[in-house]
């Protein structure tokens, strides 16, 4: 049973169907926070909110681009005993799945890069893999299993927290939008026409996917005290990454010697971290990557966003400071 409703954007919307040309089937309105997920989202939303857990899971929940793909590594890594042969040999998304990836792939996108790719069997095998549900995926995985989610907490088990270990992390809404934009502009199943302006409005407005910003955030900062979770922000992670390790470590129960944080630190410096890292085997199809955009492990800093013109910040922090006043978040200090 899923306790939501799901409709389709409201018509104010629509102008997402045309910014967002890889989304050719749409999006959905889920819930009464409105969170905006792909149209794929409705056909799997009773499986994910039940989803059977196991009490070692390890899960990680973030808003899109606040560091996910690096603290999977960090999480894998120190709950494995620092197993890095194993991480340079199996790829991240074997020992770490995203949970919902599948419902970035519709089936109508995923015909056109069959019929791109020349329905070569080795292709359609690659495209059924994208278009299998995490939950089902995540069935067949041995314990301990490390699961990655976007979904706000509100859209998984209500049973996650009080069940499995879970670690949220929060970045700011400023250097999340310019990643997420890069991002959009890259993976052509997002596909995103326009400028970082317009793009900004449509996050402001909540009209980018996992949205709204705030809620989810909020979400993650409710549960901040509750014993089997951990917030963190990406932030201070950058900042001192050694002492966020320890704190990880403890989390997970498991201990680590001063050399042994400081090899992990120096593996995890985000310029080692784009070559060390080994996300997938399987190839890049055609019709998937947009090849004019950044590549998917960006700067991974704080601020220093020249997308940001001295209007557009103006007007950003003034929404970012509205938005902050209705809340007790304390974020770390960035900049824009």
């Amino acid at each position: 049973m899923f306790p939501y409703g799901i409709n389709p954007v409201d018509n104010d919307r629509k102008e997402l169907l045309k910014s967002f040309k890889g989304q050719k089937v749409g999006f959905v309105e889920v819930g009464p926070k409105k969170w905006l997920l792909p149209h794929e989202y409705t056909y799997h939303a009773e499986n994910y909110y039940n989803f059977e857990l196991r009490n070692d899971d390890i899960w990680i929940v973030t808003y899109p681009r606040s560091g996910t793909t690096w603290m999977q590594e960090l999480l894998w890594l120190v709950n494995n005993d620092l197993d890095y042969e194993s991480a340079a040999t199996v790829p991240l998304n074997e020992r770490f799945p995203f949970f919902e990836f599948n419902i970035m792939f519709s089936e109508e996108f995923m015909k056109g890069i069959a019929e791109l790719n020349g329905y070569d069997p080795q292709v359609l095998e690659g495209i059924k893999r994208r278009r299998t549900p995490g939950y089902v995926i995540a069935q067949n995985k041995k314990s301990p299993r490390h699961i990655k989610t976007h979904l706000p907490l509100s859209l998984v088990s209500p049973k996650l927290v009080d069940t499995c270990k879970v670690i949220y992390v929060a970045r700011n809404p400023f250097d999340v939008a310019v990643s997420l934009y890069h991002h959009n502009k890259l993976r052509l199943a997002h596909d995103f026409q326009g400028d970082f302006n317009k793009y900004w409005n449509f996050f402001e407005n909540n009209m980018v996917l996992y949205s709204p910003y705030w809620e989810h955030i909020k979400e993650g900062w409710e549960k901040r005290n509750r014993p089997n979770f951990l917030f963190l922000f990406y932030e201070d992670l950058l900042r001192d990454l050694p002492g966020n390790i320890k704190i990880i470590s403890e989390f997970l129960n498991k201990s680590y010697s001063n050399d042994e944080i400081e090899k992990l630190s120096n593996y995890l410096y985000i310029d080692n971290f784009r070559k060390n890292v080994n996300i997938t085997n399987d190839p890049i199809l055609k019709g998937m990557i947009n090849p004019d955009a950044p590549n998917f492990i960006r700067r991974g800093k704080i601020g220093g966003n020249e997308e940001f013109t001295e209007e557009l910040k103006a007007r950003a922090m003034q929404w970012y400071r509205e938005n902050l006043a209705k809340t007790d978040i304390e974020f770390p200090e960035f900049e824009v």
